[in-house]
């Protein structure tokens, strides 16, 4: 799988969880986030690593990834599918960084909005924090709904 940095220089995963080690040493926060978008016939996910708050780290920096798919799902089905790819990536940074300081950002609307995505707020945080994981939903989401969305365009 390939990534890219937010200056669009492809790196590989291993070098993207190097910069999070040497984040995490420096005291900075690492927030996960996907976002996706149905393009005709096919869906694009984007999932993106945010490092922010490095003792001297002006500014962040981002990595993110691509993944197409030839075929659209259904919207609750997709939301979902975004939701388990930030947990999943969360889990392998953990794994490797386990007492690294991350954040599952989630693209949806909070509970009680009236917004398609509202109604599946409380499940998908229920997911990120029955798996171990801190988790923000819009607008405090920026991983997800600002970062990957980006990236889907």
């Amino acid at each position: 799988m390939t990534w890219k940095t937010g200056s669009e220089t492809d790196t590989t995963f291993y070098e993207v969880l190097q910069k999070i080690k040497l984040h995490h040493k420096k005291e900075g926060q690492v927030f996960v986030g996907t976002d996706s978008l149905v393009n005709g016939s096919c869906c694009i996910f984007i999932t993106s690593i945010v490092l922010l708050g490095a003792a001297g780290q002006k500014g962040g920096i981002y990595f993110y990834n691509k993944e197409r798919y030839n075929e659209p799902t259904r919207f609750y089905s997709r939301i979902l599918r975004e939701v388990e790819k930030s947990i999943n990536l969360a889990i392998r940074i953990t794994e490797v960084c386990p007492s690294v300081n991350l954040e599952v950002h989630i693209d949806v609307s909070p509970e009680g909005k009236n917004e398609r995505t509202s109604e599946m707020a409380r499940a998908l945080v229920g997911y990120a924090t029955g798996s171990g994981f801190k988790c923000k939903v819009k607008p405090d989401s920026f991983a997800a709904s600002t970062v990957a969305d980006k990236h889907t365009k």
